[in-house]
């Protein structure tokens, strides 16, 4: 009696994902050349909903990605990965097909690589902006940024930052925002007049220090905001920059970081993503795909 036929991987039944299965969420990173960054996944699980397919073999995850909910307004799909050896056979398409349906109507917003994005252009999703990571060892000008105060953040100041976060980025990541202190290694916070006008983080990620979220009113106080941060870390730093904060991005080759790669910033179901941009410097984490 012949064997019966594999079963097609575009069949194959999408699945919630749990802490348990961080590692094996790493293990994908791996396989297609990422970081393991064990960490960020812990902080998408925990605060997302992550969906995956088993490998038929075994062995572990075919796919992966993580979706987290800012309300009625906002879903952001990130670190759609699937397996090299399982890559190109429509299986990503089958995921991102099963979380749009699970969105039921929410707006998505997702970054895109170069690889993904033609992709996500064939599901309906329209490029709304693009940007620029740039790394390295910062290296200070020599002069002060900014006359702003600025602050490591106290646990009093979590309020605040909530209030201020869900002005700039227009949805409330409070269940996000709640998770920052254990996540963050460090975090700081502007004030001008007794008033947090803006703030920022930095997260450890494969041996370096990622800077973000960063909000400020202004450049100025960005740069303050990143100074200190820096002065805080012997790590060389990352950071995910909108591409229209070209003077903060031409400040930062002055302070010795490169530009590296870019990703494009898509949405679906809304022309924009909610909130002011002029404030947003740089996301909580760009979870590509």
């Amino acid at each position: 009696m012949s064997s019966p036929l594999p079963r097609p991987l575009t069949d194959l039944p999408v699945r919630r994902l749990t802490p348990g299965d961080l590692v094996a969420c790493a293990d994908l990173c791996e396989d297609r050349g990422w970081p393991r960054d064990e960490h960020r996944w812990g902080l998408l699980l925990a605060a997302g909903t992550g969906y995956g397919v088993d490998d038929p073999e075994g062995k572990g995850l075919m796919a992966a990605c993580v979706v987290t909910s800012y309300g009625p307004s906002l879903a952001a799909i990130g670190m759609l990965l699937v397996a090299e050896r399982h890559a190109r056979q429509g299986v990503a398409r089958r995921l991102m097909r099963h979380v749009m349906a699970e969105a039921d109507g929410t707006p998505l917003s997702l970054y895109a690589t170069s690889a993904g994005r033609p992709l996500y252009e064939q599901l309906g999703f329209a490029v709304v902006g693009r940007v620029e990571r740039v790394t390295g060892f910062f290296r200070p000008t020599g002069e002060r940024a900014s006359a702003v105060t600025v602050r490591p953040a106290a646990a009093e100041d979590l309020r605040s930052i909530v209030r201020l976060d869900s002005d700039v980025f227009g949805s409330d990541r409070t269940h996000v925002l709640a998770r920052l202190p254990a996540y963050a290694d460090h975090i700081r916070v502007a004030e001008l007049e007794g008033r947090l006008t803006g703030y920022a983080a930095a997260w450890p990620s494969d041996r370096t220090h990622v800077v973000g979220p960063l909000i400020a009113p202004d450049t100025a106080t960005a740069q303050a905001l990143i100074t200190s941060l820096a002065e805080a870390t012997d790590l060389p730093l990352r950071a995910d920059i909108d591409a229209r904060h070209a003077q903060l991005l031409d400040w930062f080759g002055q302070c010795g970081l490169r530009s590296g790669s870019e990703t494009t910033v898509m949405t679906y179901g809304t022309p924009d993503l909610p909130g002011d941009w002029t404030r947003r410097y740089a996301p909580l984490t760009v979870a590509t795909g």
